[in-house]
């Protein structure tokens, strides 16, 4: 901060080199005025440490506050406002006015942001289950004339439409999960089965066999956004699937007590530069490009749930061997432990 304070004040400086040089060429040149050599080293030398000290004392008065603000930015927080140093000159003062105004300015400008984004989420929200409606009467129709073969297309396509403005939604809520949070015991398998019932149009379609192994566990959690969660796995397994293929979904408890959900299929798998991007928001990689159907929302919002309910979510995959999706459930769900303070 000095050298930056000195390269501001070097017209000062300049304005005081120049007077001490024609103070002492005046001495020089008058021939009315005699001092000695020593006299005129010694006037420069006092000089120069008075400007020095004087300097100092500048530097530190007038960069207190723009060292306090500089503290100030490394530790921000919401009401760094009110933390603003106390201005001791004039350039503070204006300084602190104008941060307070572009706070305001800045306050006002994200209030009119959240407002336009509330709208909008209530506008989605009410379109959604606007659509729901005739989603819901076709499904009837397709239930009634189950014994026309062309009903079995249409129904895949319906699901496809049903799943995109269904996610629709839960991306509308996501934002308010926290206060749409309800913990449960739920049995882990069970909630995957009403998932596959949902699907099961769509594995018919495809040809595709579900496989459940391994026992059903209880886990702690919110069913209705685990649910959203497997539905997104789920989704892309039977979407990258092979006509014919199967998908095993097993369970596991390992020894801490943590329950493990796999969603295992037999795709063409992730190669190893794009595994640690699956989850990155409008990220499709090569087989989503390929199949030109990904909009790398799916796993992103799997990803996002996860982290705000408290379950981890793995991939382990390799190119030709199919896919593995691990969703594991901790013994006590961390997220409600910190939420009612029972962890430090």
């Amino acid at each position: 901060m000095f050298i930056r304070y000195v390269g501001s004040m070097k017209s000062w400086i300049l304005l005081f080199m120049m007077l001490l040089g024609l103070t002492d060429l005046l001495i020089l040149l008058d021939k009315g005025i005699y001092v000695q050599t020593s006299s005129i080293v010694y006037l420069n030398a006092l000089f120069l440490l008075s400007f020095t000290a004087f300097f100092l004392w500048r530097y530190r008065k007038e960069t207190k506050y723009a060292a306090a603000l500089a503290a100030l930015a490394e530790e921000m927080n919401d009401d760094w406002i009110e933390a603003l140093p106390v201005a001791e000159t004039v350039r503070d003062e204006i300084t602190g006015e104008a941060l307070r105004a572009a706070d305001l300015l800045f306050r006002r400008k994200l209030s009119e942001c959240k407002m336009a984004h509330l709208i909008e989420n209530d506008y989605t929200a009410s379109w959604v289950h606007e659509a729901k409606a005739p989603l819901t009467a076709m499904k009837l129709t397709i239930d009634a004339n189950r014994s026309d073969p062309a009903m079995r297309k249409i129904e895949a396509e319906w699901l496809r439409i049903y799943l995109l403005i269904d996610r629709q939604l839960y991306m509308t809520r996501l934002p308010s999960l926290e206060s749409d949070y309800v913990l449960e015991a739920a049995a882990i398998q069970r909630l995957a089965a009403k998932e596959v019932r949902e699907l099961a149009s769509w594995c018919v379609e495809k040809n595709l066999a579900v496989e459940f192994e391994g026992e059903d566990a209880e886990v702690v959690t919110d069913s209705k956004w685990c649910r959203f969660m497997i539905r997104q796995v789920l989704t892309n397994a039977v979407k990258y699937s092979p006509g014919g293929g199967t998908i095993v979904i097993s369970t596991e408890t390992a020894k801490a007590g943590h329950v493990i959900l796999s969603i295992k299929d037999e795709g063409p798998g992730i190669p190893a530069h794009d595994l640690p991007r699956i989850f990155d928001k409008g990220f499709t990689g090569g087989n989503g490009r390929l199949q030109n159907a990904a909009t790398g929302l799916g796993l992103y919002l799997a990803q996002t749930v996860a982290a705000k309910i408290g379950i981890t979510l793995e991939a382990q995959s390799e190119p030709g061997k199919g896919t593995v999706m691990r969703m594991m459930f901790t013994a006590k769900n961390d997220f409600e432990s910190i939420r009612t303070g029972l962890l430090p």
